[in-house]
């Protein structure tokens, strides 16, 4: 048996007034998507511990089963695997965004989706006016980089910047949670204010002005964290091999502390414009050569991110027929089954450009394997599913059914609470 994960990022939402009162899910044409419901089983999966905030890096953690609160430092220590940096001991890793300000309020956490070749140039220039032998800056995709600390204190409290838009930059500054990490946090308030006054005249960003786009004038520095320890999926559930498919460094850093091979796609932006068909013969020829692929797709988290709700219908739309329908043609095809998953790692609503911590909708198809109740896939169909109601590792350990009875014992312990007080 050979498994495919396939990850909406974002996918999930509420019901929205401009789209009938429909979730994007449900508004959107997705024969393929309904076909694997039909034929599968599906649920509902929550994906953010308690005490967790809703990012990606918590939610795709859980969704491969990793016992978050054990396993997590950070998403820039996750990213920087990606990015080819090696995390040493007594180096502290973070996302830093490229954002934009205006006037004095935080516009968008991406300054206006920069290109790649625009953000590098910033970022090796911020690098060269900012950066010591303790500060190091890393340029990563788009808006998404790297800052580095040598001797920081991860004590510290940030904001990601997608969930604060609109939002005064001074409001959000990063303080420190101890005595001790006072000085992290005013080095990075430090940096932030800086970069503010380097970047609002750099060339690039007199250039995007005048074309009528954000600059990117500010870093936002959050999510510290040291280097992680994570066994790998190979271990944990057997696979022999295994690999990922993503635009986005965090997903591919996850993917290779998890063991798995990252396979670049040439065109994959995380946009609604990304290379579907690329990613989605990647997938199949990974499928061919190994256990097990987890391909991730950005572009519905960003289109809830916009708040655009018929750009996030495209973007499902898109996942559907560009890249389930042909990889599900494919392994139709083959003699060795293959189970496909298909589930948003969070929701991310277009109402307050926002993620949540609640619970998404998964799928699990296996060939001639009996199916649930269960006809289309979307927020609600979902909850009369087979699977009833998982929680962040027991949707791995379900899926690859090597912790079935794992995976029911949270349920379990819930339903006879208090039976011998």
């Amino acid at each position: 048996m050979k498994y495919i994960i396939i990850l909406g990022d974002g996918m999930a939402d509420e019901p929205i007034p401009s789209l009938g009162n429909k979730t994007p899910l449900q508004a959107a044409n997705t024969p393929t998507i309904d076909k694997l419901a039909a034929l599968g089983k599906s649920g509902i999966l929550h994906t953010i511990p308690e005490g967790f905030q809703p990012g990606s890096e918590i939610a795709n953690l859980s969704v491969l089963g990793y016992d978050v609160p054990k396993v997590f430092e950070g998403r820039g220590s996750l990213e920087a695997a990606s990015m080819g940096v090696s995390i040493k001991e007594k180096e502290m890793a973070m996302r830093c965004n490229l954002i934009c300000i205006e006037g004095d309020n935080i516009k968008n956490h991406s300054a206006g989706h920069i290109s790649n070749e625009e953000a590098n140039e910033l970022i090796q220039f911020l690098n060269k006016e900012l950066g010591t032998d303790k500060v190091k800056f890393y340029p990563g995709v788009s808006y998404r980089h790297l800052l580095v600390i040598k001797d920081g204190n991860k004590s510290i409290e940030c904001t990601p910047p997608h969930d604060v838009p609109g939002t005064p930059f001074r409001d959000v500054l990063v303080t420190s949670q101890t005595e001790e990490a006072k000085e992290t946090a005013d080095l990075i308030n430090d940096l932030i204010i800086r970069s503010q006054e380097l970047l609002k005249n750099h060339p690039i960003n007199i250039k995007r002005v005048a074309e009528g786009k954000d600059p990117a004038n500010s870093i936002w520095p959050w999510s510290p964290g040291y280097r992680p320890r994570m066994e790998t999926l190979l271990d944990t559930y057997g696979f022999r091999n295994g690999a990922v498919i993503s635009a986005v460094d965090l997903i591919k850093g996850i993917g290779i502390y998890a063991g798995l091979q990252s396979i670049d796609v040439e065109g994959a932006t995380g946009l609604y414009n990304t290379n579907y068909e690329g990613k989605a013969q990647a997938a199949i020829q990974a499928l061919k050569e190994n256990d097990f692929v987890f391909l991730h797709i950005e572009a519905s988290d960003e289109a809830g991110h916009e708040g655009d709700a018929n750009l996030k219908v495209k973007t499902i739309e898109y996942l559907e027929n560009r890249i389930v329908k042909p990889i599900f043609d494919e392994v139709s095809m083959w003699q060795e089954p293959v189970t496909i998953a298909i589930l948003p790692d969070h929701p991310t609503l277009c109402r307050t450009k926002t993620h949540t911590s609640d619970p998404v909708p998964f799928l699990i198809y296996r060939p001639g394997k009996e199916a649930d109740k269960v006809m289309s896939f979307d927020e609600f169909t979902v909850k009369e599913g087979g699977y009833g109601e998982l929680y962040e590792e027991e949707f791995m350990n379900t899926l690859t059914e090597t912790g079935f009875f794992k995976a029911s014992y949270r349920k379990m312990k819930q339903k006879f609470k208090g039976w011998n007080k």
